[in-house]
Parts: C-alpha cells; sequence; structure tokens
C-alpha cells in the first residue's frame, strides 16, 4: 500500500470507521463464503486474525485469496456529501502465526497479513450525480472511472 499512500491513507481512515468488516474467502469447492472479521492497520501492514478451527481460517491456509469490506455507512443526511462511500481491499492472505488474545483468556487463534493486491474506494463526486470509482492495482497504478 506504500505504492499509493494517499489511496491508502483514505482507505485505512474508512476502514477505521468501524470495528466489523466483511471477508470474502474461497470455500473448497471454489464457492465464496462471507465472514465477519477484525481487523487492524500495524505499521503500514493490515493484519486480521480469527479463532483456530474457524472455517475461514481453513479457506486462507488453503486458498490466500481474499477480499475485504470495510464498514458501510447509511448516508446521514440528504446532500451528496451525506454518504462517506465505502472501501475495499484484495489480495492474499500471509498466515503468520498463533494469535493469543491480550488478556491471555480470549480464545486462540491465526494472525494473517495482507499481501494487498487491489484498493478501492467508492463515493459520490461533489454534485452527488455521479459515482466515483477509484481504484490502485500493482500491475495497473492508480484509476479513477465516474458513472452516472
Amino acid at each position: 500500500m506504500s505504492a499509493e499512500p494517499e489511496l491508502a491513507s483514505t482507505v485505512e481512515r474508512m476502514f477505521a470507521a468501524g470495528r466489523h468488516k466483511t471477508i470474502a474467502t474461497l470455500r473448497a469447492d471454489g464457492s465464496p463464503r462471507i465472514s465477519g472479521i477484525e481487523c487492524e492497520f500495524v505499521d503500514g501492514q493490515l493484519r486480521f486474525g480469527s479463532m483456530a478451527g474457524a472455517r475461514k481460517v481453513a479457506d486462507l491456509q488453503r486458498n490466500p485469496r481474499f477480499a475485504l469490506h470495510g464498514p458501510t455507512a447509511d448516508p446521514v443526511g440528504e446532500g451528496p456529501d451525506s454518504w462517506v462511500g465505502e472501501a475495499k481491499i484484495a489480495g492474499h492472505a500471509v498466515h503468520v502465526g498463533a494469535l493469543v488474545a491480550d488478556d491471555g483468556i480470549g480464545p486462540p487463534g491465526e494472525l494473517f497479513v495482507a499481501d494487498v493486491a487491489e484498493l478501492v474506494v467508492t463515493r459520490l463526486d461533489p454534485t452527488g450525480s455521479r459515482l466515483v470509482i477509484e481504484w490502485w492495482t500493482p500491475d495497473g497504478g492508480r484509476r479513477l472511472v465516474e458513472r452516472d
């Protein structure tokens, strides 16, 4: 994410707006699985974990591809700036080891860091009449498209 710091900062800020995110992983048969998850940015890395034995852990250990959707927020008013937009991250989960609860009481888990392959921010333009989609990939760089 350091290749596109401005967009990465926007994604990180949008992810910080709420605790609960949604992760998509791939089941053994290739079909998608959607699960709730919490994540954090630490020293420029996106980290997330899960309880040991969770299906999403098995999915990520078998096939590390994931898509992570940040918290969503309803518009707070009628104006075009009443919706803050949404952010998404896709990539590969790199297993870094066991996860131990800070308090030592919680259940054991598994910790992953993201090898980010895509950042996406979707929002409205200042007039509220167009959808603005901005994204970054390592191969394509930063791109932007607006739709009516």
